[in-house]
């Protein structure tokens, strides 16, 4: 089973374009479900053929036992069913036996997003803050720009090199999953900031002798900046400069997708910017807008 795991690994490594943080969930989790099939025997050999439904479901058992979160065991049953489908596509089985097991249902909460004036605030304050700082800060300000004006995952982010922006049009061309490109615009401030890094993106390159470096954000080594990094810069200057709320870099995709519906923009202009194969995915991450609007509509509408 080891051998099927690092197949399905390096498939969504080399081929889905699969983000580090995804691939080693998913590589976890599968490793996770191996040890239970083993049953305590770490010598034990596993033949995926001989599992059936009835053993997947025994594990998501096994899970709530132990007081899993839901989202967690859900997560985990998501990467069973897409290493299941993975081996019936590439004839390993005949059939995938997790595509009959049920997802645990999950309790629907609705995030906390900064609203336009909070987010308008936070913004302000660590451009206000950046003008005097170190150059780092500037990154970090062009990098909390550039998320919340054009709704990047943070993988995109961090994926992006200098001739993916084009000052000219305010537009980006972005690589998203499985390596599908797409054109996403970015406004005014953004592009007020990007221009105030660069500067002090040229001399992190002089400084640690990498010129031919091809990376837009980098660390202090001259290096591509990682996932985590974003994630920790976001959430250190939200604590510092922002409302008390619980952000990550996908909080302000979430705010830049709600935002853009509330000022009515087209729900299909916001998947295609999303980079979303699906219109239901991007209805979720407007579900606050949404809500936000019925109760518009409740209160004025005469005959609502």
């Amino acid at each position: 089973m080891d051998d099927l795991i690092d197949r399905y690994v390096n498939y969504l490594r080399y081929e889905r374009n699969a983000s580090p943080h995804t691939i080693r969930n998913y590589q976890s989790d599968l490793r996770q479900f191996r040890d239970y099939l083993k049953g305590g025997k770490p010598q034990a050999t596993v033949d995926v053929r001989s599992i059936d439904a009835l053993r997947i479901r025994g594990f998501l058992a096994f899970l709530f036992e132990r007081e899993k979160k839901k989202t967690s065991i859900a997560r985990k049953l998501a990467a069973v069913r897409a290493f299941y489908k993975f081996l019936a596509k590439d004839h390993v089985l005949a059939e995938n036996p997790a595509s009959t097991v049920s997802t645990p249902k999950l309790d629907k909460t609705l995030p906390r997003i900064m609203t336009e004036e909070e987010m308008n605030s936070f913004l302000d304050r660590v451009a206000e803050a950046a003008q005097n700082a170190d150059p780092r800060m500037r990154r970090d300000r062009a990098i909390l720009e550039l998320l919340y004006a054009s709704g990047l995952r943070v993988s995109e982010l961090v994926g992006l090199d200098p001739r993916s922006v084009n000052f000219g049009d305010g537009m980006l061309l972005v690589r998203g999953k499985g390596r599908k490109e797409r054109i996403v615009p970015f406004g005014s401030k953004a592009k007020q900031a990007l221009n105030e890094y660069l500067p002090a993106r040229e001399r992190i390159l002089m400084e640690a002798k990498k010129g031919g470096q091809a990376a837009l954000f980098l660390n202090a080594r001259g290096d591509r900046l990682s996932t985590r990094s974003v994630d920790r810069l976001v959430k250190k200057y939200v604590r510092i400069y922002g409302p008390n709320v619980k952000v990550s870099p996908h909080s302000l995709r979430h705010a830049f997708a709600s935002h853009l519906l509330t000022e009515g923009a087209d729900l299909r202009a916001i998947q295609e910017m999303l980079g979303h194969r699906s219109l239901a995915t991007t209805q979720k991450y407007t579900q606050v807008s949404i809500k936000q609007l019925m109760e518009v509509y409740d209160k004025t509408h005469p005959k609502a």
